[in-house]
């Protein structure tokens, strides 16, 4: 590591402590040349897979955008933001983990809507109906039909 004060390249760790809830390593270091003292953080470095849209365009993972989008569809809705970051650190978690370079859109998609089911059935109709695009009522109904079906069946022994 270069020192910041006098860019010598040797210097050494003279403490290192977890921090973050473990997601960091917070090292204080000393240069060898100019006995100045500094602190580093070190992290994992994960990139997040591109996204393939459906018209075959590429372009980075934007978690701004999956947020916008998941709170326009949780608006007015008993859902707490802690709720709602809990899901986006998921879906992010899951990308991740697939160790893919780039992921369909598709994929998301269906990772947001899989979220926001559990999370609120209002929400989750309100992004169904814009992202598989319903045209009809009975597009919707049967989609409430559903949901509710899923419901009974999960309350039941």
């Amino acid at each position: 590591m270069r020192c910041p004060f006098c860019s010598a390249e040797d210097t050494k760790v003279i403490d290192s402590r977890l921090v973050a809830e473990g997601d960091q390593i917070r090292r204080r270091r000393e240069c060898l040349t100019c006995a100045e003292r500094f602190t580093t953080y070190e992290s994992a470095e994960l990139l997040m897979p591109r996204i393939i849209k459906q018209d075959g365009i590429r372009e980075p993972f934007n978690e701004e955008k999956l947020r916008a989008g998941m709170l326009r569809a949780l608006e007015k809705r008993p859902v707490s933001v802690e709720q709602v970051e809990a899901s986006i650190g998921h879906i992010k978690h899951t990308l991740q983990a697939m160790g893919e370079r780039e992921v369909k859109s598709r994929v998301v998609g269906e990772l947001v809507m899989d979220h926001l089911q559990r999370l609120d059935h209002v929400a989750f109709v309100r992004f169904a109906s814009v992202y598989r695009d319903f045209k009809t009522l009975d597009e919707f109904r049967t989609e409430i039909d559903r949901l509710a079906a899923e419901s009974t069946g999960a309350e039941k022994p």
